[in-house]
């Protein structure tokens, strides 16, 4: 076995390499620039890490100081799902909003900012874009963070996507592959099962990932799902036949290959994170995606030697580890020198421009039309109708409306209702009693989040629409019930900027 410089063999050190570990703080501590001297060529950054950007490339600097062409990847959609901006809401409105323009130039510039700004903060890897097609209404993970339920608009936004993000030198991680749109299940909490034809999972889920590789996507993130159709027994991240045999073989793409993070239930909840790594390894990954929950240098050890042990155990072999590390060390050359891009052309308010562009305004039957909706002028009470967030997109992410009409229309007021313990119809009625008792004798514009998802949460609407059908209604999930209410605003997510278009419209100030 060769040892390297600093005591470290090959095998411990492509062993550090494949992995992509997050850690706490705002700066890097000691255990983590000790492995990136070791062999560590990745990091992962969550919203834990971020209070600015200031401070963001202070920090990208102190790791590149360790080692210069460290990749620093980030979970940066934009949309429900930021990092950059997870304390304020996103400046940039999500794919489902993308997708319901439905502009691939307007998709590719706002992927190119977006990159831009990710740069200038010295983060080269995006564990994005999200290719899943929708196609389950009840998908309770992807919902807005996917383009839509139509495959080939998911495939040309992909596309756009990828080029406009790698054009602003960031490496883009397309996923969740072979696709998480079909699914009921949240693979932070179970193992989903997709249970379809493989003629149907070529025609629709395949296809936008092929629009991907296609467009050079440097990377692809595996889904931890179960596809019998394709694999009865493991789930994507761990099966050959779905990474090496389906992705490489028969797609032809090479480049990385990125899991889903290992810590979720999925996988830990089965097979253990250091057994899963191995197991993934073998199968055709080349990074292990680790720290969104485990973030700590007993975790990196404890997957470095499991990966060790398994190639001098023989479950391993030694050349796929290395073919793995080195498909992570021809990234990092790739990405290690982007530069500071210039300030886009079409502007830093483009993410503004496409969440005004996304919105549907509809009215309910009999009561009349956008166009004679009178915008208010007085505060109204803003009823945030609050599911429980998904772990991907957390919930100390602010949304709504409420912070935007505050500026423009000072004293309105807010207040937060959600299903509690009870049954779902009884606690729909309790929350839209109690926002009607908050309210008082305000106009009310009632937020919602899937109200399709959530039978109580349609159930307060009943309540707050029959007794106020004067009522505004901003659905801010994906649009899936029927539009209703005075004015009936979809703005196919809740970033800040989507919230920002919404009040505009409610307060009839639009494009300030």
């Amino acid at each position: 076995m060769t040892t390297l410089a600093g005591g470290t063999d090959t095998l411990t050190r492509d062993a550090l390499t494949v992995l992509q570990p997050g850690f706490t703080g705002t700066t890097a501590p000691d255990w983590l620039l000790r492995r990136l001297g070791q062999g560590l060529a990745s990091v992962g950054l969550f919203g834990r890490n971020i209070a600015s950007p200031d401070q963001l490339a202070a920090l990208t600097a102190q790791l590149r100081a360790e080692r210069d062409d460290v990749l620093v990847a980030i979970d940066e959609e934009g949309g429900d799902v930021t990092r950059l901006e997870v304390r304020n809401g996103s400046s940039f409105p999500g794919n489902h909003a993308l997708g319901a323009v439905d502009d691939v130039e307007l998709t590719r510039q706002v992927a190119h900012e977006l990159g831009r700004r990710l740069a200038a903060c010295g983060v080269n890897l995006n564990w994005a874009p999200s290719a899943d097609v929708n196609s389950d209404p009840r998908n309770p993970v992807i919902g807005v963070r996917s383009f839509g339920a139509d495959t080939d608009l998911a495939a040309r936004h992909t596309a756009a996507y990828v080029t406009g993000l790698q054009s602003a030198g960031v490496a883009a991680c397309t996923k969740h592959f072979p696709g998480h749109g079909d699914t009921a299940v949240d693979s932070h909490h179970a193992l989903p099962r997709i249970d379809v034809r493989a003629e149907v999972l070529a025609e629709r889920e395949l296809t936008p990932f092929r629009a991907a590789i296609a467009a050079g996507t440097r990377a692809v993130m595996s889904a931890h799902i179960l596809v019998p159709a394709l694999d009865p027994d493991r789930p994507a991240t761990l099966s050959h036949r779905i990474l090496t045999g389906l992705l490489r073989d028969e797609l032809g793409y090479d480049g990385l290959i990125v899991t889903d993070g290992m810590e979720m239930r999925a996988i830990a909840g089965t097979y253990g994170i250091e057994r899963g790594s191995v197991l993934a390894i073998a199968a055709g990954a080349d990074a292990i995606c680790v720290g969104g929950g485990l973030a700590d240098d007993a975790t990196v050890r404890g997957l470095r030697d499991a990966l060790v042990e398994a190639v001098r155990a023989g479950e391993l072999p030694e050349e796929r580890l290395a073919e793995a590390a080195d498909r992570v060390r021809a990234l990092a050359r790739w990405a290690s020198t982007p530069g500071r891009p210039a300030e886009s052309a079409h502007g830093t308010e483009i993410g503004l421009h496409a969440a005004r562009r996304a919105l549907t305004v509809t009215a309910a039957p009999g009561l009349g039309s956008p166009d004679t909706f009178e915008p208010l002028t007085e505060p109204p009470y803003v009823a945030a109708l609050t599911p429980v967030a998904n772990i991907a997109v957390g919930d100390e992410t602010p949304w709504g409306v409420a912070a935007e009409l505050v500026h423009l229309l000072p004293g309105t007021v807010t207040g937060s209702f959600s299903a509690g313990d009870g049954p779902q119809s009884a606690a729909g009625g309790s929350a839209g009693r109690a926002a009607l008792e908050a309210a008082g004798p305000r106009r009310i514009v009632a937020v919602v989040r899937d109200e399709h998802r959530h039978p109580w949460m349609a159930s307060a609407l009943d309540t707050l629409l029959a007794a106020r059908p004067d009522t505004v209604v901003v659905e801010m999930g994906v649009p899936q019930a029927a539009p209703r209410g005075a004015l009936h605003i979809a703005t196919h997510g809740a970033a800040r900027v989507c919230g920002r278009a919404a009040a505009e419209v409610i307060a009839g100030v639009t494009g300030v």
